[in-house]
């Protein structure tokens, strides 16, 4: 099964995902995990990518599509995968659907995960990271032991410019407005999947479950 996850900033996409590749034995394909391995590794398309990188500028999607088409031809993608931050244009869309096509392969369903601004907002706001060892917090589910410093490494704690109301709500705008086209993409084909993730993991999973055995995905048993 070959399926692709979305879903905005703080809608508990990494949560989903984690238990989506372990229910499904999935491999799971990060877009971050490609550039930052292809850029470790100095390959060509990595220098190609930290040239694009290191101005500022954002990565052509003729350089995004060919790592990710290098990495489904890995072996370990043979017997489906999941694939997180790709594509985020109807481009790359295109791109991935001819990429599987001479394959004989296809996506099986796109997994849209959906979580009202004021939840994520707050979600988000919450949230505090160590400056030293990068250990991630949250005032509501799980704060440090002693407020302000890092049970890891005993750093101190702060919140990120980019975990700020304001900045989140920016944020989410902009996904809105490049994410909808997708959505729109892949609700024509049949193949979208909208999930309720405000109400925890466990529900979540039991929508995912549900529509894959409607569609005949996996047992309805």
């Amino acid at each position: 099964m070959n399926i692709i996850l979305l879903g905005a900033p703080g809608s508990g996409k990494g949560t989903v995902a984690e238990a989506l590749k372990k229910s499904f034995e999935l491999t799971h394909i990060s877009t971050g995990d490609i550039f930052r391995a292809n850029i470790a590794n100095e390959t060509e398309l990595g220098r190609k990518a930290k040239s694009y990188i290191d101005r500022g500028d954002l990565v052509p999607d003729d350089i995004t599509v060919d790592m990710v088409k290098e990495r489904l031809s890995h072996q370990d993608c043979s017997s489906g995968f999941m694939l997180d931050g790709f594509p985020r244009t109807i481009t790359q869309a295109d791109a991935l659907e001819s990429i599987l096509c001479s394959r004989g392969q296809s996506v099986d369903a796109v997994i849209n995960l959906q979580v009202s601004d004021a939840v994520i907002i707050r979600r988000i706001s919450a949230r505090r990271v160590c400056k030293s060892c990068g250990a991630t917090y949250s005032q509501t589910f799980n704060p440090p032991q002693q407020d302000g410093k890092c049970d890891v490494c005993g750093g101190e704690i702060v919140q990120r410019a980019d975990d700020m109301p304001e900045t989140v709500l920016s944020r989410l705008e902009t996904y809105a407005q490049k994410t909808q086209p997708l959505v729109d993409y892949y609700a024509a084909r049949a193949i979208l999947i909208n999930v309720d993730n405000e109400s925890g993991l466990d529900l979540a999973m039991r929508q995912i479950q549900d529509q894959f055995a409607q569609r005949g995905l996996i047992s309805s048993q």
